[in-house]
């Protein structure tokens, strides 16, 4: 790894991947899973009968993790550069950052959802946004200062 890669998008990057392990611990793990993580009993329940919808979500949250985390160490120095880096590090920063403040709007929509959830989750986004825009920010401010647009 490169020793001058980015800090808060290193970081970045391993919280997607915990956050993405954990989301696969669901689809593996079941009702139980579901139900430690605040995703409400009706995904809980879902996951006990066997339904496809409890994993075709959670299946498709792990995959955004595993590319928001490639992005994290693309914009770190750590990997090649991908298509898109500084878009997508954008979008990923407002995204994390825009869950966690919208909740209170979120929360009737999944009625199901404890408040534990609620409220963890929306620090975790917060915190993983904040790591994403520190990290975008100075990686911006390194390609400026060399002449990169």
């Amino acid at each position: 790894m490169n020793p001058n890669s980015n800090k808060f998008l290193l970081a970045a990057a391993l919280c997607c991947a915990l956050a993405a392990l954990a989301h696969l611990g669901c689809i593996l793990f079941g009702a139980d899973w579901y139900r430690f993580f605040g995703a409400g009993e009706q995904m809980a329940a879902m996951a006990e009968q066997g339904l496809w919808y409890p994993t075709i979500v959670t299946l498709g949250l792990v995959c955004i993790l595993f590319i928001w985390a490639a992005y994290a160490l693309s914009g770190a120095g750590a990997i090649k550069q991908l298509p898109l880096t500084k878009l997508a590090l954008v979008i990923i920063t407002s995204i994390f950052l825009l869950r966690g403040v919208s909740f209170v709007g979120l929360m009737p929509m999944f009625p199901d959802n404890s408040i534990t959830f609620w409220l963890v989750s929306s620090v975790i986004c917060l915190f993983i946004g904040g790591l994403f825009a520190v990290g975008t920010v100075q990686q911006w401010s390194k390609l400026r200062a060399k002449g990169v647009n």
